[in-house]
């Protein structure tokens, strides 16, 4: 057998055996948490050696950080730059939540786990801080065209609330309410603000197309 075809046999194992080791740790963190997978079981559901777990892996954080690379490349957050280029806040606003709570029911497993994890987890958060930094940049994006009110940080702070994981699973999971439902009521709550900045029951013109797009839903 030619010498390179045995070395390109072995790194296409090995990275078989990578592979086999990432979603072994993805199944289990799913199933019973980051903090009660072990090594062992992992080497167990992967079919390999505690051994060679550790010589893909050496440490926690490169374990994460594969796992966390893997995910992320089977399900990829929305594209911000797509709203970026809708003038219209509210619109913007309305289309950036659908996306945004239709990605947190694709991911609505994970997520959840993670939420629970990161607490007992230091070296998670560090694994996440891209993500956390990428949906703090979505805020950003989304809270942009409202810096022109007399309470921006307010609006900055409810739709930063508004695209947290944790609000669509309050909302969708222990209320029972729709994901078009969920949409409308922070839409809903965007009005509120706005009228409340202005000292004014009534709505103005965004005011309307706000409650317009809320009566649709």
């Amino acid at each position: 057998m030619p010498r390179g075809y045995k070395q390109k046999k072995r790194a296409k194992d090995q990275e078989d055996t990578r592979q086999r080791i990432i979603e072994a740790t993805i199944s289990l963190h799913q199933e019973i948490g980051g903090p009660g997978t072990t090594i062992s079981a992992i080497a167990e559901r992967a079919g390999v050696e505690r051994a060679t777990v550790y010589r893909h892996f050496p440490d926690e954080y490169a374990l994460l950080r594969g796992c966390t690379g893997h995910y992320l490349a089977s399900n990829p957050p929305p594209d911000p730059a797509a709203w970026a280029r809708i003038d219209d806040r509210t619109q913007r606003l309305r289309i950036a939540l659908t996306d945004i709570y239709g990605y947190h029911r694709q991911t609505e497993v994970m997520m959840g786990r993670a939420v629970i994890d990161i607490p007992q987890m230091p070296v998670l958060r560090e694994v996440l801080a891209p993500m956390i930094e990428f949906w703090q940049t979505v805020r950003d994006l989304l809270a942009e065209p409202w810096a022109v009110e007399e309470n921006a940080d307010l609006f900055s702070a409810a739709i930063g609330h508004a695209i947290a994981f944790q609000t669509w699973q309050s909302l969708v999971r222990d209320q029972g309410v729709e994901d078009e439902e969920a949409v409308a009521l922070i839409l809903g709550m965007i009005y509120a603000l706005g009228a409340k900045s202005v000292g004014d029951d009534s709505p103005d013109e965004s005011g309307r197309e706000l409650l317009t797009i809320t009566h649709l839903q």
